[in-house]
């Protein structure tokens, strides 16, 4: 055999060779973030946000059409009950009450003149009764008219501050349109949007804090004072008025307020944050690694309830599992994982 066919045969020995061994395959380890779970009372606390408002607000409007020509107060500005806040043009209304005062005066005459006539003979009660009517509408027409003289100028019903001026001098206001709105001094109320699985919570709460988000350092008892019959149509939420018990000047209209429920103690169970939480084929399921293979299996679970954004387990978990809580929806069962580079720093 020649030389150059052995070098052949050889090769090709060693080719077949090469394509009998098997190629090695290379796992994907997916990097991610776990929390080692600890039993907890699972207390079932909520915070709702909302704005601090007066117990009762008025908006004021004028009795009686007219031209502003007057203002005497501005947004913020304390008032008094009784104190003046607009005034309209009385010119219209003084000529009413003239007209009103002449026609009651000669209504009184005709009166007058009747009684002495039927006194004489030469008229009948008809036509008395007929002149006490006149003059009774008459009188009626000049009270009224009185009346509405003393409706010219807006005032405050009570004590409080200003919130809203809704016109300007020179503006013509029909009848009842709202002109100022004034929030009474005193009693202040946190008003917040209740979601209507959490209504009944609220509703038998024993008690409740506000805490404001300029200060969120000091808190203030609270108790529910109102609780709105039907949701709002757009939201689908309740709205509740919430009583500050001893409101203090830190506490202004308009700030943001947060209502705390306090979580009543319950049966020790767990809480992961709300992305360690996987749905599938109507289950709720967690990622659990095992320590020693570094493998992760899949743990269904029962849960209690949700706060913001974390979820309550009660059942399905032990204290010390190690539970993925990033990058499960990337995972498969068994398969290897490492935690994310941040995470290992931290320890």
């Amino acid at each position: 055999m020649k030389p150059h066919r052995l070098l052949i045969g050889v090769a090709v020995t060693l080719a077949l060779a090469a394509c009998g061994k098997q190629v090695a395959t290379h796992e994907n380890i997916r990097p991610v973030r776990t929390v080692v779970v600890k039993p907890e009372s699972l207390a079932l606390g909520a915070t709702y946000s909302g704005e601090i408002r007066a117990r009762r607000e008025s908006a004021l409007a004028f009795r009686i059409p007219g031209q502003i020509v007057e203002r005497f107060v501005e947004v913020g500005q304390q008032v008094k009950a009784g104190q003046a806040l607009l005034r309209i043009d009385a010119r219209d209304v003084v000529l009413q009450q003239a007209t009103a005062r002449s026609q009651l005066e000669k209504a009184r005459l005709d009166y007058e003149r009747a009684k002495q006539l039927r006194e004489r003979g030469f008229v009948s009660q008809a036509n008395v009764d007929a002149a006490k009517v006149g003059f009774d509408a008459a009188k009626s027409q000049f009270d009224l008219a009185s009346n509405q003289s003393g409706y010219t100028t807006l005032r405050a019903e009570r004590a409080g501050v200003v919130t809203a001026i809704n016109a300007e001098v020179g503006q013509v206001l029909a009848a009842g349109t709202p002109a100022v709105r004034v929030a009474e001094s005193g009693e202040r109320e946190v008003v917040v949007s209740v979601p209507e699985s959490r209504v009944e919570e609220l509703r038998k709460a024993p008690s409740l804090k506000v805490t404001l988000w300029a200060s969120p350092d000091k808190t203030y008892a609270a108790s529910l004072r109102e609780l709105a019959p039907d949701t709002d149509p757009v939201t689908r939420t309740y709205a509740a008025r919430i009583s500050i018990k001893q409101p203090d000047e830190a506490i202004r209209l308009g700030m943001t307020a947060y209502v705390s429920l306090p979580g009543q103690q319950g049966e020790p169970g767990f809480s992961l944050p709300l992305t360690a939480i996987i749905d599938k084929d109507g289950k709720t399921r967690v990622w659990v690694v095992d320590a020693k293979t570094e493998r992760v299996s899949p743990r269904e679970v029962k849960l209690a309830g949700a706060r913001n954004d974390v979820v309550l387990v009660a059942a399905g978990l032990k204290a010390g599992d190690t539970v993925v809580t990033a990058g499960a929806n990337l995972l498969h069962d068994q398969q290897r994982v490492r935690l994310a580079e941040s995470q290992l720093k931290r320890q």
